[in-house]
C-alpha cells in the first residue's frame, strides 16, 4: 500500500513538473519579439512625399455631371462627344511637337479632357471604342515622351502618373457603368516587334522575354498596389520564357508562400487575376539592337537560375540583393544580366504609418521596385492590358478598402493580432520551418515570422469585413441611383464602414 501511494505521488510530482514546464513554455511563447525599427522619414525630410489628388470637389462635380449625361441620350451627347475627341487627338498630336518638359500647361489639360471626355460618354456605349481608342494613344504618346525625361524627378513623376494613371482610372469608370456585352476585356497596345519565340495568351502573341504585371485577389494584393507614394493597379510582375524548340511558355515568378517558381500559362491564369498587362522592351534600344534575342537570353538566365536553386521571397524588398527575390525583382533581376536595367523610376515610400504597416511584414527598405511603377518605365511598350467589367469592380472596392484602412495608419493605428494565439502561431512557424527543410511549404511562409503571419491575419480579416459592408452599401447606393459608385464615393463608403467594425 505504501508502495502504491509512493507511486501514485512520484507520479503526481511527475505530471505537476510536466504541466509547470507546459505552462511555462507556453508563456514563454507569449512574449512578443521586440518590433524591428522602421527607418526614420528621410525620405519626407528629402522632399519625398504620397500623391495626393486632392480633387474631391471635381470628382463630385464630374459625378454630377455624368448623372445628367445619362438623361440626355446618345443622340444629345454625340455632337459634345465628337469634338471632345477632336480636341483629345489634338493634344496628342501636339505632345509630339517641339521640346516639351513635363511642367507643360499642355499635360494638365490632356488630363482634364480626357476625364471629361469620359463622363460625357459614359451613358452612351456605341462612343466606348473611340473613347479606349483615343486613351490609349494618348497613353502612348506620353511614354514616348518620357524617354527625355528624368524618370525619379518629382515633376516628371506626377505628370505621367497623372496621365497614365488618371487616364485609366477615367476609362474604367466609364466601363464599370456601361453593360458588361459593350465593355471589350482585352485593350490592345503597341505590337513593339521582337525576334525572341512567341506563344499565344488569350489571344496576344506574347514573347520570350516580356513582362506580365498583374493584379491578385488576396488583400494583401492591394496593400501592395497602393501601398506606396504613388498607388497604382498592379501587384504582381512575371517573366514570360518561350522555349524555341517547343514554343511553350513559362512564367517565372516569386510567391510570398514559396519564393521563385516556374509555371505553366494555366498555372499562371488559374491564380486570382483581376489585371492583366503586357510589358515589352522597346525594339529600338541599343542594347536590342545589337541584340534583337536579348529579352530572351534575359528569360533563359532567369529559367536557369530558378532550376538550379531554391531562392526565397523577399521580404525586406531589397531589390540589389538576389541571394532572395520578391516578384519584381524577378524580371529585374534577369535583365541586370544582359545589362539591362529596369526600373528608371524607382518607387518610394515616405508615409510614416504604411512604413510602419509594411515593416510589420519584414519590409525594410523604402525605396525599391514596385509593380505598377514598371509601367512608367520609357524602356517598355505596352503591348495589351486584360480587364473583366466584374473582377475590375471587384478590384475598385479592394483599392478603396486599402486606400481608407492606410488613411487609418497615417493617423497611427496600429497593425495588431490576437496576441492569445502567438504561441501556436510560433508552433506553427516550427512546423512551416520543418516542411521548409523538406522542400515543402508550410502556413507560415518561408521568411515570415509568427508575428507576421497573424497580422496579416488581422489584415486580411478586417478588409473582407471592410469589403462585405462596403459591397452592402454600394448595392444600395446602385439601386438608389441607378449607377454603381465612382471610385471616390467608394472610398467613403470604406472609411464609413471601418468605423462600423470593431478594431
Amino acid at each position: 500500500m505504501t508502495l502504491q501511494i509512493h507511486l501514485r505521488r512520484t507520479m503526481g510530482r511527475k505530471i505537476l513538473v510536466g504541466l509547470s514546464v507546459l505552462a511555462g513554455t507556453w508563456v514563454l511563447l507569449l512574449v512578443p519579439l521586440p518590433e524591428a525599427e522602421i527607418p526614420g522619414n528621410g525620405l519626407a525630410a528629402s522632399g519625398r512625399r504620397a500623391f495626393e489628388w486632392a480633387q474631391d470637389s471635381i470628382w463630385q462635380e464630374l459625378e454630377g455631371r455624368f448623372v445628367q449625361a445619362r438623361g440626355q441620350g446618345c443622340d444629345t451627347l454625340r455632337p459634345h462627344a465628337t469634338r471632345a475627341f477632336e480636341t483629345l487627338k489634338e493634344l496628342i498630336a501636339a505632345t509630339g511637337r517641339g521640346q516639351r518638359e513635363p511642367s507643360d500647361p499642355l499635360f494638365e489639360q490632356m488630363e482634364e479632357t480626357i476625364f471629361e471626355t469620359g463622363v460625357s460618354i459614359a451613358g452612351c456605349p456605341d462612343l466606348f471604342a473611340e473613347y479606349l481608342r483615343l486613351v490609349t494613344d494618348a497613353r502612348n504618346s506620353m511614354k514616348e515622351r518620357s524617354r527625355s525625361w528624368d524618370m525619379n524627378d518629382r515633376m516628371t513623376r506626377e505628370t505621367m502618373y497623372r496621365i497614365l494613371y488618371g487616364s485609366r482610372a477615367a476609362v474604367e469608370e466609364v466601363m464599370l457603368q456601361l453593360p458588361p456585352k459593350d465593355v471589350p476585356g482585352l485593350a490592345l497596345g503597341i505590337e513593339e516587334p521582337s525576334e525572341t519565340p512567341f506563344a499565344s495568351i488569350l489571344g496576344v502573341q506574347i514573347h520570350s522575354g516580356d513582362i506580365l504585371v498583374s493584379r491578385g485577389g488576396a488583400p494583401t494584393s492591394a496593400l501592395i498596389a497602393r501601398g506606396n507614394d504613388f498607388p497604382g493597379n498592379f501587384s504582381h510582375v512575371a517573366l514570360v520564357h518561350v522555349d524555341a524548340q517547343t514554343k511553350r511558355a513559362s512564367i517565372i515568378e516569386s510567391h510570398i508562400e514559396r519564393g521563385v517558381a516556374v509555371a505553366t500559362v494555366e498555372e499562371y491564369l488559374r491564380d486570382t487575376k483581376l489585371r492583366v498587362m503586357v510589358l515589352r522592351l522597346r525594339s529600338d534600344l541599343p542594347a536590342m539592337q545589337a541584340d534583337p534575342h536579348l529579352p530572351h537570353r534575359a528569360a533563359q538566365a532567369s529559367l536557369d537560375d530558378a532550376r538550379s536553386r531554391h531562392i526565397p521571397y523577399d521580404f525586406e524588398m531589397h531589390y540589389d540583393e538576389p541571394s532572395k527575390l520578391f516578384c519584381s525583382e524577378v524580371a529585374s533581376a534577369a535583365y541586370n544580366t544582359v545589362g539591362v536595367r529596369l526600373w528608371m523610376g524607382i518607387s518610394t515610400i515616405s508615409g510614416t504609418g504604411l512604413r510602419s504597416w509594411l515593416g510589420a511584414f519584414g519590409v525594410k527598405y523604402f525605396e525599391t521596385q514596385e509593380p505598377s511603377d514598371l509601367e512608367y518605365d520609357p524602356q517598355l511598350r505596352v503591348v495589351a492590358e486584360w480587364r473583366d467589367p466584374e473582377t475590375l469592380y471587384q478590384d475598385h472596392v479592394d483599392n478603396a478598402v486599402t486606400e481608407a484602412m492606410l488613411e487609418g495608419a497615417e493617423r497611427g493605428e496600429r497593425m495588431c493580432y490576437d496576441w492569445y494565439l502567438l504561441p501556436l502561431g510560433r508552433l506553427m512557424k516550427l512546423y512551416s520551418v520543418a516542411k521548409n527543410t523538406m522542400g515543402d511549404e508550410g502556413p507560415v511562409p518561408e521568411g515570415m515570422s509568427a508575428e507576421a503571419a497573424l497580422r496579416n491575419r488581422w489584415y486580411s480579416q478586417r478588409h473582407a469585413s471592410a469589403r462585405t459592408l462596403v459591397m452592402k452599401k454600394a448595392d444600395a447606393f446602385a439601386v438608389s441611383k441607378g449607377y454603381r459608385p465612382p471610385y471616390w464615393q467608394l472610398v467613403q463608403m470604406a472609411r464609413e464602414a471601418l468605423l462600423e467594425i470593431p478594431a
